[in-house]
């Protein structure tokens, strides 16, 4: 079983490595810093197969926003810029419909990860940025999402970050103002790799989307 690596930024403290998940070329080995180490969100590899949108919705079509029930299918596979509508539970209680346009995945530098520690040597972080929308209308006040990186060839990183690099990838939750259709926010997930680039982004939250996640790319 392959290991994922968890990493959190030094003010947060190392979590260590708890999570299996479908790593890329990152190390494989197992660590546990923290006998409670958890990770707020799961990786997988997208699906390999190009599966069509149940709604075509891109970053272009910015008119009105489609029915709740009108989502993207699982394993569409999007660009950079193009909108997805998506079923979204962030608790048992906050539940609805969201539209997310992945506005741009950029690369930094090595130095950016000094505040993950010894553990994060050698990598490089990319910050997937993104626009997020409440289509359904419910309250997702202070509910946070995030996307997963994913490498050029189509594999997870294997990597979870705790934490975000201020000023550069600033990972937001939703205003306490959330609540209503047409309310939107801007956030960004953080991602690393040693090797392979980061190139795209993928949403594999909740068991439809878990093993063929929505998947941007540039």
């Amino acid at each position: 079983m392959h290991k994922r690596r968890v990493i959190s930024a030094a003010s947060l403290a190392v979590v260590g490595f708890a999570l299996s998940a479908c790593g890329g070329d990152e190390e494989g080995t197992a660590a546990q810093d923290s006998p409670s180490a958890t990770a707020s969100a799961s990786a997988s590899a997208p699906a390999s197969s190009e599966t069509p949108a149940a709604d075509d919705s891109s970053g272009d079509n910015g008119g009105a926003a489609p029915a709740e029930g009108d989502v993207t299918a699982p394993g569409t596979k999007l660009k950079v810029g193009d909108r997805a509508v998506l079923p979204f539970a962030y608790t048992s209680d906050k539940k609805g419909t969201i539209a997310v346009t992945v506005t741009a995945i950029e690369k930094g530098a090595e130095s950016d990860m000094a505040a993950f520690g010894d553990k994060a040597k050698g990598m490089t972080p990319y910050f997937i940025k993104m626009k997020v929308e409440n289509v359904g209308g419910t309250d997702l006040s202070y509910a946070s999402l995030k996307l997963d990186g994913v490498l050029e060839g189509g594999a997870g990183t294997g990597v979870i970050l705790m934490g975000d690099i201020p000023g550069k990838c600033d990972r937001e939750t939703a205003p306490r103002e959330f609540t209503t259709k047409g309310a939107s926010y801007e956030t960004c997930s953080l991602a690393a790799t040693k090797i392979t680039p980061v190139t795209g982004a993928g949403f594999d939250e909740g068991d439809t989307y878990s093993d063929s996640p929505v998947v941007w790319a540039n």
